[in-house]
Parts: structure tokens; sequence; C-alpha cells
């Protein structure tokens, strides 16, 4: 059985729905239903993550919904078993788990944070509306020492050799080898050149459980901000620098050419945050979070599965990133020299 094709059927679903759509991401296949959004993770193993066997999924899934649970309480509602039913399947059914599913609240398409700037354009009011969400968020994540290992500089460094190692494969492809070369140079640099400020990051409790994936696609600003879909395969990639959470949106303002109000937001939530340093870890965290899209833009652009325009589009997003991760890196060096 196709187990995706057998959740386009509306009747696989507990409650009533007209339709269902199918979206897929690299790890992910997210269908959505009148009412609700349902997320099955793909059973890939990409080094960083692995989904390969059912166990490995359901664990994920669980992990996804209570992790998501802290800004989202309203959203994720619950992991249900999808089992065979007759000829097709049935979500929250009796019997042996084909796999599982993560059942969301669906929020308003319209007004993902990504929508409206290109639609309406972003105001300094909805930046300020996400730093009072972040800021206690931030201050009631988990830290201690088991986390603040994770702000050391050994271990930033293993995570930029890491994305290193798989930008490396695209030089000639998606960017070229100078400027792999200028953003590698800098990364390096910067870590050598600031240790104090990595250990006094630790010293102040900046080290948190913080999300990891913080960019406009995951935040919606309806009645209230909604920020969703937080890294839950790995906590290498979610614990960390709480400026290396906010230099991702921050990034991403960038990318989309609200560069003043990039600014603003951080300026306004180191000072909301009381975290004057942040504003020196901005090109670095900022180049480092522009390569990780850069990245993942990548993969999507190798995926056979993905249609021809998909991969194109894939491929063009990825060199932008780097270029933007190139200029972060220029940025940043002159504070260097």
């Amino acid at each position: 059985m196709d187990l995706v094709e057998a959740l386009l059927d509306p009747a696989a679903y507990p409650e009533p729905t007209a339709a269902v759509s199918l979206i897929q991401t690299h790890i992910s296949w997210v269908f959505l239903t009148d009412r609700f959004a349902y997320k099955v993770k793909k059973p890939v193993n990409l080094g960083f993550l692995d989904f390969t066997t059912l166990r490995r999924r359901h664990y994920y899934l669980n992990q996804e919904l209570t992790l998501n649970r802290r800004l989202c309480p309203e959203i994720y509602l619950a992991v249900l078993p999808i089992c065979r039913k007759g000829a097709g399947v049935k979500v929250g059914a009796r019997g042996r788990p084909l796999d599982y599913i993560l059942r969301m609240v669906r929020m308003p398409q319209e007004r993902m944070m990504d929508e409206v700037a290109e639609r309406e354009g972003l105001s300094k009011d909805i930046m300020d509306r996400i730093i009072e969400k972040l800021v206690p968020f931030y201050r009631h994540a988990a830290t201690g020492p088991k986390i603040d290992k994770f702000g050391s500089r050994k271990v930033i460094a293993f995570n930029h050799e890491e994305n290193f190692s798989r930008i490396e494969k695209c030089v000639g492809r998606l960017l070229t080898k100078e400027l792999f070369e200028e953003i590698r140079t800098f990364a390096w640099d910067f870590l050598v050149r600031h240790e104090k400020l990595f250990e006094r990051r630790i010293e102040e409790g900046r080290i948190r459980d913080c999300h990891g994936d913080l960019h406009m696609k995951n935040i919606c600003l309806a009645d209230r901000v909604w920020i969703f879909d937080c890294i839950e395969f790995n906590p290498r990639f979610r614990y960390g620098d709480v400026a290396a959470d906010v230099d991702f949106l921050a990034m991403d303002l960038d990318f989309h050419a609200f560069w003043d109000l990039s600014r603003y937001f951080v300026e306004r939530f180191a000072a909301a945050s009381d975290d004057p340093d942040l504003m020196m870890m901005l090109d670095f965290y900022k180049c480092y979070r522009a390569c990780v899209r850069g990245k993942i833009n990548a993969v999507t652009a190798s995926e056979p599965e993905q249609p021809p325009q998909n991969r194109e589009a894939a491929g063009d997003a990825a060199r932008a990133y780097f270029e933007l991760a190139g200029r972060y890196a220029r940025e940043g060096a002159k504070w260097l020299a």
C-alpha cells in the first residue's frame, strides 16, 4: 500500500473533510484537511537525523508535540496511529500501526509571516509582538550544564565544520570556491578571536533549549503570534546561544530585503532581554544561519522525487543564501581586522 496515496483520501481522517492536499519537505509529508494539518515523517536518514524505523518516527513525533507546545500549546494536539482499514487506512483507529501522524490545528496560511511580508509588508509593531513572545520563552527555556556545553567553541566549531563539509560538495554548482573559503575563514577567525565572549555567554546563562528553526515560514501572525515547527530531531541543533536563534529570524528578514526591520528586531530584542553582547554575535550567527538555509535548499535541489521546477527554485534559493552568507562574512571581517 502506498501510504501517501492512502492519506490523500478524505475517508482516512477522523473528522469529515471535503478534500486533502499534500505539502512535502525533505523530511516530512504534511496533509491538510479542512480544519487540521497532519504530519508524517519520511523514512529518511540524512546523517543529522534518522527516521528510518517506525519506533524512531513515533519517538520524534512525540518530541515534536512536546517541544512545540512550549510556544503553541493550542495548535499541537496529539500523535495518532495510522492503521489499515479495508483497502485504505484510518488515522486514530485501533490496530497495528502502519505509521504515526501528528495532528495539529490548521493555521491560516494567508497569515504566515512570509506571506504577510510579501502581501502587506511588515512593521515594527509586528516585530514588537514577536519580541514579546520570545523574551519570556527564552527566559524560561531549559538550561544547565548539559545544555551549556552546546555554547562552547568546540561544539560550535563542530556544527560549522559539519555544515561546511556538506556545503563544500556544492562548490562549483551553487557557490564559488572563493565564496566558500571567504565564509569558512570568517567563521574560524571569529571563533579563535572571541574565546572570552563565548565563555561569557555560558556564564550569563545565554545557552538555552531554543527553537532552532526560527524563520518567517514558522511564524503565524493571526489573532496572536504563533511560533511553531521547532527542531525536534536533534537537540544539538536546538540547544545553543539565544543569539543564534534570534539571528536566524534576523537573517531571514535580510534575505527578504527587510534590512531595517531586521536591525530593529535584534536591537529591540537585545534591549528587552538585557543582552548587549548579542549585537557582537550578529554577523557570525547570521552567516551560519544563511549557510544552514543554503544547505537545506541544496538538499531539496538534488532530490529526484521533487518536481523539476521545485529543484530549480531550491537551487536558486541556495545560491542566494550562500551569497548572503558571504555578505555577512565580509561585514563581520571588518570587525576582526
